[in-house]
């Protein structure tokens, strides 16, 4: 597992909170999800953000570090987006 919390390459969710609003219709920074790999419940503003100049972004658990959500901008505009990694109850 890997730690990202000290690298300085990493941010926050809140760093993509247009981004995230546009993709869901509002904003989602303080919604709460969980980790379907370590069950950690948290704000999505709190997951990591490796690398904001891809062709897309990867959230990542600020506990475990594993992938929960990925998304990137298809040509035309609209989105690409996998919450494998998310678990709602």
């Amino acid at each position: 597992m890997t730690d990202y919390s000290d690298d300085p390459h990493t941010l926050d969710a809140n760093a993509l909170a247009g981004m995230l609003e546009e993709v869901f219709g509002s904003e989602m920074t303080h919604r709460e999800s969980q980790c379907a790999h370590c069950g950690n419940r948290a704000p999505v503003g709190t997951f990591r953000v490796y690398d904001m100049n891809g062709p897309g972004v990867v959230l990542r658990c600020s506990t475990c570090t594993e992938i929960v959500i990925r998304i990137v901008r298809r040509p035309d505009g609209g989105f690409l987006v996998d919450a494998a990694g998310a678990t709602y109850e």
